[in-house]
């Protein structure tokens, strides 16, 4: 029997760089030890006739077979992700964002803990400035399924470019929706709390460009706005409860609002290595095998039954430790 096959998902955007997404697209497909069935490729708005004539010379030289999605309209990344994920034509979806790189052997090493059970495979990352040469910071998320889940009640556990998941899973707590910078910890979260298996490797498979304003972008009023409207559907879902709520709103906001020069050296030193810590205790602790997902009790209003939407629904409890860093 052939293994089963999984499809790349890509979007591009007017404000992306010919030359960025030609690397990033030839490290995911043609430079991969495990090269995809299928690409899909969005295309999110209006782009500049370079952008374009690009998009066209790597559909046409693509060594494996490429769905093109135009939108004629910029709906943002996870209405575009949306319409990317009803193209795939297989369960297994990879992601890739238009700037960075991936290891060759990324695929090689995810793609088979989905074929083998898991729904959502994150990865570590480098983070680089003008090329790969120049690693400037690491993000090494949580490993253990327990502390995934415990995390995320905080901070995204995964680092989006890196993510393999199962379509079907997705689709299942009600895709990616539309909250502008804060859709893919949404999602996470309601995978996680919907039961989804997850699992982390903690070894870098992506190069993650950071490039002038990276960490500019990562605070500031719409970012903040953003990151209000999150905590209140996480709250009004109940993945968090009240206190929890509350803890976010002062430690997630107030990360948006400190200035870059603090921002920056404080995400660098405390909230990238923070799964690299709990990876180490974790060991330390119990020298043996990583234990499964804790159970979790609720259940996404995406999921539930006509006749369940009006039970209440109980928070979500962690186990009692030190507060994790805020997250970028």
């Amino acid at each position: 029997m052939l293994p089963e096959p999984f499809a790349l998902l890509m979007t591009v955007y007017g404000g992306d760089r010919e030359e960025h997404l030609r690397d990033a697209f030839r490290s995911a497909v043609h430079d991969q030890a495990l090269r995809p069935d299928q690409v899909v490729l969005v295309q999110d708005g209006p782009v500049s006739e370079g952008l374009s004539a690009c998009l066209r010379e790597l559909v046409a030289d693509s060594p494996v077979e490429v769905s093109f999605v135009p939108l004629e309209h910029n709906r943002g990344l996870g209405p575009a992700l949306d319409a990317g994920l009803h193209a795939a034509r297989h369960d297994i979806v990879a992601r890739m964002d238009a700037d960075d790189i991936a290891m060759p052997q990324r695929f090689q090493v995810q793609v088979p803990l989905v074929r083998a059970g898991a729904d959502l495979v994150g990865a570590g990352l480098l983070e680089f400035g003008t090329d790969i040469s120049d690693i400037v910071g690491r993000r090494t998320p949580p490993s253990d399924p327990a502390d995934i889940a415990r995390y995320s009640r905080l901070h995204d556990p995964f680092n989006h470019p890196t993510v393999v998941y199962r379509r079907s899973a997705v689709i299942a707590v009600g895709g990616y929706g539309d909250l502008p910078l804060m859709e893919d910890y949404w999602l996470f979260a309601r995978m996680i709390a919907n039961g989804a298996r997850v699992v982390n490797v903690a070894e870098p498979l992506v190069y993650y460009r950071v490039g002038d304003g990276a960490y500019e972008r990562r605070g500031g009023r719409d970012l903040l706005r953003s990151e209000l409207r999150l905590q209140r559907e996480m709250l009004g879902e109940g993945f968090i409860s009240r206190p929890q709520y509350w803890r976010n709103v002062v430690v997630r906001g107030g990360y948006r609002l400190v200035p870059t020069l603090i921002r920056r050296p404080f995400y660098r030193k405390v909230v990238a290595p923070y799964g690299a810590r709990r990876n180490r205790s974790r060991e330390r602790a119990a020298n043996a095998p990583l234990t499964g997902t804790a159970a979790l009790t609720y259940l996404p209003r995406h999921a539930r039954q006509p006749e369940q939407t009006r039970a209440p629904v109980a928070p979500l409890s962690a186990p009692p430790e030190p507060p994790a860093p805020p997250a970028c």
